[in-house]
């Protein structure tokens, strides 16, 4: 699923036009948190929240001027192919403006949005304001070969230079109507032919239908370049160009193929699979049905079946199987009315930092946004907000770990795009490593299924509670640190005392996770007399409770002064090391009541022995 239009409203008197723009779109209103619009998804800094919106890759209408949007997004445009569209609309709505991305989506945003509002877009891309499209962007279904010619054609067609179509297909009449190109069709041309955009002095602009699924088969571990190769020279042994592949299809017990997967990035193009069972029934259209291959996955045939079953059920094979050392591939035209097969499924470990939207990382917001279908525990899915909205949610409940990462692998083997949402950082004290140990661990000793190993599994690092309350007093973990989990559930507790006496030993700034729970209340007061024992009484230990939340609070203690009562589960508590410090700053509103906390690393004592000058 595609990221859903981010609508920005500064101001209040955007508000009414936001909420039309989002309605026509299927848009999420961004509302400053100071609207109190309780419908909506709330931000506080302007230009932080439309960058993080920007890389996540979310398409952004801002109701505003324009320069708001242009200074705010400036210092993150890189690269034009990979940026999504952003607009701007005016407070009145008689204005719309693609700003960014016009050709990958911008243009025809604007477009919905001015039906929506009875206006004319404000469309500024000057093929499509002189020739009525983008010949750098053809729609589904064509694919121009060679792109990066493009734009040098389109800039001679629009100072009026001499220009041939051949072969014009229906989405080029605005082209073929231009008052310096002639259109030719040749008595052989054919509907399934490409199209050729010609102008003296330059390649020409070839386009082409994208009607081939490729099938394709390989031995496990097959090398990419051999598939590639094998496809390549398949495809041109038969007058039929890469261009016009629409698919790279397979069986689904290659869904993990790291050669097919890069066939199908080579070609720009998705890779879908079927069951052996689907590619069985297509046994008698086989040209090349082999009992061997039956006997291996159980089918009769995996690139002409695949390449059929992609195609639709009244299409024969266009091209019969082609085989090189290790892999086969063949080709059936698509009938485009079939949209069968399934995409290989996707698990992201997104973490979503200690929860406010503003502390999580434009690679977890992005992966939430693909995603459909959420999987976490039920306060977690509550802290992403409208971000959740029109996806499947399934909660768990604490305890239930186990399950829920088994479900999301499973839902993922279905050729779902899942994300398992985590607060923190997914790997640390998350579900991230119950994730691999359950990949890790034979079937029948409760691990997850063939199709469930299959899945892509990807993370996406995220603020954890350590980073979070340290930053909000200064750098607490400034120097050599660790984490301890006090919880017993898992880990025996001899073995969390060890640890506790190693790192009072070793002297490290000390994160205890999970420090208390209501039948646990015993194990920090032990650890804060294990450590009295080897750093000073007056150490200071951060106690920092709902990190990122409304209910947010900073309590400084020192360690003689720590007391169990003040702890609870949402509590991660920061314990200095000997050379920590604290002071007070002037502003009362800055860290824990102003206090100030930092471990220095050392610049001290190196600038007094003269290291430095």
């Amino acid at each position: 699923m595609s990221n859903r239009p981010a609508i920005i409203a500064i101001t209040a008197s955007a508000l009414p036009i936001a909420r039309r723009i989002a309605d026509a779109v299927g848009g999420v209103v961004h509302a400053r948190a100071t609207l109190g619009a309780e419908d909506c998804e709330s931000f506080s800094e302007t230009a932080d929240h439309l960058r993080a919106l920007f890389l996540a890759g979310t398409p952004i209408v801002g109701v505003c001027a324009a320069g708001i949007l242009v200074r705010a997004l400036a210092p993150v445009i890189l690269q034009k192919q990979a940026e999504p569209p952003v607009l701007a609309a005016s407070e009145d709505g008689r204005q719309i403006i693609p700003l960014l991305g016009g050709h990958r989506g911008a243009n025809d945003l604007a477009r919905r949005i001015g039906k929506a509002l009875g206006i004319q877009p404000a469309v500024t891309t000057a093929g499509d304001l002189k020739l009525g499209l983008a010949l750098d962007a053809p729609p589904d279904g064509w694919r121009l070969e060679r792109a990066d010619h493009a734009k040098d054609v389109m800039a001679a067609i629009l100072n009026g230079a001499a220009t041939t179509v051949t072969n014009p297909a229906d989405w080029m009449a605005p082209l073929v109507d231009a008052a310096n190109v002639i259109a030719r069709r040749p008595d052989d041309a054919t509907d399934e032919g490409p199209a050729l955009v010609e102008v003296e002095g330059f390649e020409p602009l070839i386009y082409r239908r994208q009607t081939l699924m490729l099938g394709v088969g390989c031995a496990r571990n097959c090398s990419p370049d051999e598939l590639i190769a094998l496809c390549g020279r398949t495809l041109a042994e038969n007058g039929r160009a890469e261009a016009e592949v629409a698919a790279v299809v397979s069986i689904d017990v290659k869904s993990d193929e790291a050669a097919v997967h890069a066939l199908a990035r080579h070609l720009g193009v998705s890779a879908r699979f079927f069951d052996a069972a689907t590619l069985e029934t297509l046994t008698p259209k086989l040209a090349n049905p082999s009992e061997v291959v039956f006997a291996e996955v159980g089918c009769h045939g995996v690139a002409e079946a695949s390449a059929l079953a992609a195609a639709g059920p009244e299409t024969v094979l266009e091209i019969e199987k082609a085989k090189s050392a290790n892999a086969t591939v063949a080709a059936a035209v698509w009938d485009r009315a079939t949209q069968a097969g399934m995409a290989r499924g996707r698990l992201s470990l997104v973490g979503i930092g200690p929860g406010h939207a503003a502390s999580r990382t434009p690679e977890a917001s992005r992966f939430i946004a693909e995603a459909d279908t959420l999987v976490g525990y039920g306060l977690y899915i509550d802290l992403i907000g409208r971000a959740a909205a029109g996806k499947a949610i399934h909660t768990f409940p604490l305890g239930g770990e186990e399950d829920r990462c088994r479900f999301a692998l499973e839902e993922a083997g279905k050729g779902r795009n899942v994300a398992l949402i985590c607060s923190g950082d997914s790997g640390i004290y998350a579900m991230g490593a119950l994730v691999f140990e359950l990949l890790d661990r034979p079937q029948d000793d409760g691990g997850v299924t063939e199709a469930a190993r299959r899945v892509d599994v990807i993370s996406a690092p995220g603020v954890t509670a350590l980073q979070a309350a340290s930053a909000k007093v200064g750098a607490m973990i400034g120097h050599d640190f660790c984490a301890i989990s006090l919880s017993d559930l898992l880990t025996p507790r001899d073995a969390i005392v060890r640890r506790i006496e190693a790192a009072a030993r070793g002297d490290f700034v000390i994160a205890f996770y999970n420090p208390v729970s209501r039948k646990r209340r015993t194990l920090l007061a032990e650890a804060r007399d294990i450590l009295l024992t080897a750093r000073p009484a007056e150490t200071p230990v951060l106690l920092a409770s709902d990190l990122g939340r409304p209910n947010e609070t900073l309590r400084v203690r020192t360690l003689e002064t720590l007391s169990v009562d003040e702890v609870d589960m949402l509590t991660v508590v920061l314990v200095g090391s000997s050379e920590t410090r604290q002071f007070r700053s002037g502003d009362q509103n800055s860290g824990a009541d102003g206090i100030r906390i930092y471990t220095p690393r050392g610049y001290a004592a190196k600038r007094a022995r003269g290291d430095q000058p």
